[in-house]
């Protein structure tokens, strides 16, 4: 199998890193192709275009941050599905809306192309060490294929079931990851005004009945004040506006997903959209004016 893969961000370059060291040599593309720098100097093979990548490839693996971005990627006059041969395969690891693959699988099956999506959840770091999760919708025939390849990138791959079911739990995990760090950043408030050393409180959260994984990550880096877990304010907002969407949909009240929303917007207008997204907690320190801060945590999580 041959796998090309577009996309090297915060996320995609480490994907692609997992499948280059277990064996699989990558032809990549990039917007930036200083962002594909460490993936050639492990064997990885530069294309021009997403046409040029795709005529090399059986697979075609995507790690997008929008929609836009897939639009062109795949339907430009030198996208992905001008090059892909009939039967090939393409592959979506970011984040979309269930409604968006679904479009998108139907122009790629115009062309003879067949999609399967696989975004994954556990952050940055997680993705770094080749342990992040896989969340995959498709044919079983196509997920058993890929499975293999899956399997490098990630150590827990759930198929969800058709397509468009992976887009729906991406979005799920994703709402309560970030009401959970406006939690987080209400909890660590209250210890700090109440008098506690924040260190250790962070310490009895996270061997609580009121730990989660955001406290234990993301807690890490407001205490350290760097809040750089590189995922942005616009991409949370989008997450959440997926959810909210699925809430009017499916007929559920998301009052905490709507709370959270609100405080987003409030940070993007006060940070901007790329800023950092645990800097909501960053709102709540400057409108209390106080710094949320122990000394011993990292400024990223490795």
């Amino acid at each position: 199998m041959r796998y090309g893969f577009i996309g090297l961000g915060h996320i995609g370059r480490y994907l692609a890193s997992s499948l280059q060291r277990k064996g699989y040599p990558l032809i990549v593309h990039d917007l930036r192709k200083e962002a594909a720098q460490p993936l050639l100097d492990l064997g990885a093979t530069w294309a021009e275009c997403p046409r040029s990548l795709a005529e090399q490839v059986d697979t075609v693996i995507t790690c997008l941050p929008s929609p836009g971005a897939t639009q062109e990627v795949l339907a430009d006059k030198d996208g992905v599905l001008a090059g892909l041969e009939e039967g090939g395969h393409w592959i979506e690891m970011g984040t979309l809306g269930r409604d968006e693959i679904l479009r998108f699988a139907d122009m790629a099956r115009q062309h003879g192309v067949r999609t399967m999506e696989s975004p994954v959840t556990g952050g940055v770091h997680l993705a770094a060490q080749g342990d992040i999760t896989v969340l995959a919708g498709g044919d079983k025939d196509m997920f058993d294929m890929h499975l293999p390849a899956l399997k490098t990138m990630g150590s827990q791959i759930f198929h969800m079931g058709p397509l468009g079911s992976a887009a729906v739990i991406k979005v799920i995990t994703n709402m309560l990851a970030f009401i959970h760090l406006k939690a987080v950043g209400e909890a660590l408030m209250l210890a700090k005004r109440g008098g506690l050393d924040l260190a250790q409180a962070y310490r009895a959260i996270a061997a609580s009945s009121g730990n989660s994984f955001v406290h234990e990550t993301e807690g890490q880096l407001i205490l350290n004040g760097s809040y750089d877990i590189g995922f942005s304010m616009d991409l949370a907002l989008k997450d959440l506006g997926f959810a909210l969407g699925f809430g009017r949909e499916f007929g559920v009240p998301l009052e905490l997903a709507s709370i959270t929303n609100q405080t987003y917007v409030e940070a993007k207008a006060v940070y901007g959209g790329k800023a950092e997204s645990p800097m909501i907690v960053k709102l709540l320190e400057d409108a209390l004016k106080t710094e949320l801060r122990a000394p011993g945590f990292p400024a990223k999580l490795l």
